[in-house]
């Protein structure tokens, strides 16, 4: 059954043949570790982790990298304002080294959380300048390049076809300029190296042939992609804001550089709605994972919410939609656990799950899919091997979760062995009047295949759904 994916360069879904047959190179942008990161910012992760356990699950061996951007991003895409690694080092007194050091931890930290695959490759940008440097002596050797008072920039008007993925109508953003461009000769011109100002002196700033300075944003993940998957690799993911500049810009210098457009696949995943707008850091005041855990949820409710909408579609949040996450997350993990082993995946249904996720990532439709087995009178042990081979694509982490333990009293477990023994008898009224001694003491007693299973009242009955 063949995977097909959405191509943001063709803008359309299509059939997944990888370069080189089995393997498939996956290159994720990574984080700017200038603070921590929102929960709009991890439904991309979620998205990109789910591709990877798609590809891995249609036999794919994945090289699957991702950047730390640690220097070079600044606060506009205009090249103006100040490195954001600059900026959060004055916010919070500490060096930019530092800053990087504890930002990228706290990612490391949600990453897991969220249960998502370690990549082959973490790699950091302040540890490929010779790299990054290379690659601009090549642009510029072949005539892409000139110089600014404040650095050396990438001539867009070389390229006829330049800002093609995001459709861009450059004659219309020139007229359109409302920002000092200082010596830029375009607006869609973008930094490769800047240059560090004359009056203060930078923490992160390296010599380079052209003067002491720092990287562009850009040509970064441009050289560090090129450095672990070649300039021609499989798919290229990030989120659906770095279409019209961030991947506009490496397609841009990588066709320059090596005649490629660096990837054969460009995947997007798309905003996380609040109200009508996007969550961002720049107005301050963003959702953590680590606030969704102090309310009181796992950070797996929001993997399955985000599982809920496509990937290719806003998604609103609300603390009302995260709830019903983890109610059915968690009456997913009751039924998982409440079946028995022994049983073996049935390929039925396994092959309804593929056609699901090979068709562009549809986890919404296997999430459906996920329910209609559990509802179904399939044997309940084929059940519990189905869900778990279904799982290593979820990545929920079924196996793992555990019943919280309760201690039951000697009264109440006596009432349900007494119960149990009266419906061996076919005894149903002496059952039903133990089940309600059971309940008024503050426990529901389950028949399942496994026996009976008592639980807290507060805790609601389990349900299949």
């Amino acid at each position: 059954m063949e995977l097909h994916l959405y191509d943001s360069w063709e803008r359309r879904v299509r059939r997944f043949d990888s370069i080189d047959p089995g393997r498939a190179g996956l290159y994720c942008c990574g984080p700017t570790v200038y603070d921590y990161a929102h929960i709009g910012n991890l439904r991309t992760y979620i998205f990109e982790d789910l591709l990877r356990r798609t590809l891995e699950f249609n036999g794919y061996q994945v090289q699957h990298v991702v950047n730390i951007t640690d220097v070079g991003h600044l606060v506009s895409d205009g090249d103006d304002g100040e490195d954001k690694m600059e900026k959060g080092s004055r916010r919070s007194g500490k060096s930019a080294w530092d800053i990087a050091e504890f930002y990228s931890a706290a990612f490391m930290e949600d990453f897991c959380a969220l249960n998502l695959l370690q990549p082959a490759v973490w790699c950091r940008a302040t540890d490929y300048l010779p790299q990054q440097i290379g690659f601009i002596q090549s642009l510029e050797q072949k005539g892409y390049t000139y110089c600014t008072g404040d650095g050396i920039y990438f001539d867009t008007s070389k390229q006829d076809d330049y800002g093609y993925m995001a459709r861009l109508d450059r004659s219309a953003l020139q007229a359109g300029a409302r920002v000092d461009m200082g010596e830029k000769r375009s607006v869609t011109d973008f930094a490769l190296w800047k240059f560090s100002p004359s009056e203060a002196r930078r923490q992160m700033e390296w010599d380079s042939p052209w003067g002491r300075g720092f990287p562009g944003w850009h040509i970064e993940c441009s050289a560090m992609s090129a450095a672990h998957l070649g300039s021609l690799f499989d798919i290229h993911c990030g989120g659906e804001d770095h279409i019209a500049v961030h991947h506009s810009n490496e397609i841009a210098q990588t066709q320059a550089c090596h005649g490629t457009r660096l990837a054969n696949y460009w995947m997007h995943g798309y905003f996380l709605q609040t109200g009508s707008e996007k969550m961002s850091k720049s107005g301050g005041d963003f959702l953590r994972l680590q606030s969704l855990v102090d309310q009181g949820f796992d950070p797996l409710a929001y993997r399955y919410l985000c599982m809920a909408a496509h990937y290719r579609s806003q998604l609103e949040f609300s603390w009302d939609g995260l709830q019903a996450a983890a109610t059915g997350l968690q009456r997913l993990r009751e039924a998982y656990h409440r079946w028995p082993h022994g049983g073996a995946a049935d390929e039925a249904w396994m092959q309804r799950f593929r056609a699901e996720i090979n068709n562009d990532l549809n986890f919404s439709r296997a999430l459906a899919l996920v329910w209609e087995l559990v509802r179904s009178d399939t044997d309940a042990a084929v059940c519990k091997a189905t869900l778990r081979a279904m799982d290593e694509v979820l990545g929920l982490d079924l196996d793992g979760w555990r019943p919280a333990s309760v201690a039951i009293p000697a009264a109440v477990a006596q009432l349900a062995a007494q119960r149990q023994a009266a419906r061996a008898a076919r005894q149903w009224q002496e059952a039903d009047r133990l089940r309600e001694q059971i309940r008024a003491l503050g426990f529901l007693v389950e028949d399942t295949v496994a026996g009976p299973a008592l639980k807290p009242a507060l805790a609601g009955a389990a349900h299949d759904s």
